[in-house]
């Protein structure tokens, strides 16, 4: 790796979105453009991880919700907030204009955000959602609602980082990870053992330019 970067580097990965990465590479003794290849290769590592994590945590919550109310389409019957209704129905306008037909529920449930999803578990919804139904979908985990609510929020975040190519380096990754698969944990043991099988990110993490 050379101390420049080539050409069309600097041309194309502009100057504001390389600052995060030049102080960090100097003090890592690196480059910056070895470091934000690196947070690249990091961030495509935990896609599977955030990937399985998310679908495992609606489809989790969505199972709950349909016993509750004994129907697909739960959110016509819970009490949601309006701005979480409005997402629902703007969710279903979006299919509507994409696929051209009424979209089902399982349709609205995979389009709806990890963010929607996470909202679910906030204090507003503690009677009517997270007390008779919710706390069912996290049959490993026994404290209480808030604190689960704030570590998969801050997956949220997290999963947002990466699937905007924002940078990750500066994070604690090792400690990311782990989340992952605790909250995973508390979902489906079977998952976690299943994505060890083929997860890359312990491999990627060892890898960082500058250890």
């Amino acid at each position: 790796m050379t101390c420049n970067p080539p050409q069309w580097f600097e041309r194309f990965i502009t100057t504001p979105r390389l600052a995060p990465y030049q102080g960090a590479a100097k003090r890592g003794g690196t480059h910056a453009e070895e470091l934000y290849r690196w947070n690249m290769q990091a961030s495509e590592a935990f896609y599977p991880a955030l990937s399985c994590l998310e679908i495992c945590f609606r489809n989790a919550l969505d199972e709950q919700l349909r016993a509750r109310y004994r129907r697909a389409d739960w959110w016509v019957s819970a009490r949601l907030a309006s701005h979480h209704s409005d997402k629902v129905k703007g969710v279903s306008s979006d299919l509507v204009r994409w696929k051209g037909y009424a979209p089902s529920p399982d349709d609205i449930v995979a389009e709806l955000s990890f963010g929607f999803w996470v909202a679910l578990l906030s204090r507003r919804y503690d009677r009517h959602l997270w007390v008779p139904a919710l706390h069912r979908a996290f049959p490993g985990y026994h404290g209480a609602r808030e604190p689960l609510r704030d570590s998969f929020e801050a997956m949220s975040f997290f999963r947002n980082r990466v699937m905007h190519h924002e940078p990750i380096h500066h994070r604690d990754l090792a400690a990311d990870h782990a989340k992952i698969y605790r909250l995973l944990g508390y979902i489906e043991p079977d998952a976690v053992i299943w994505l060890r099988e083929f997860d890359r990110a312990p491999e990627v993490l060892a890898m960082r330019p500058g250890r």
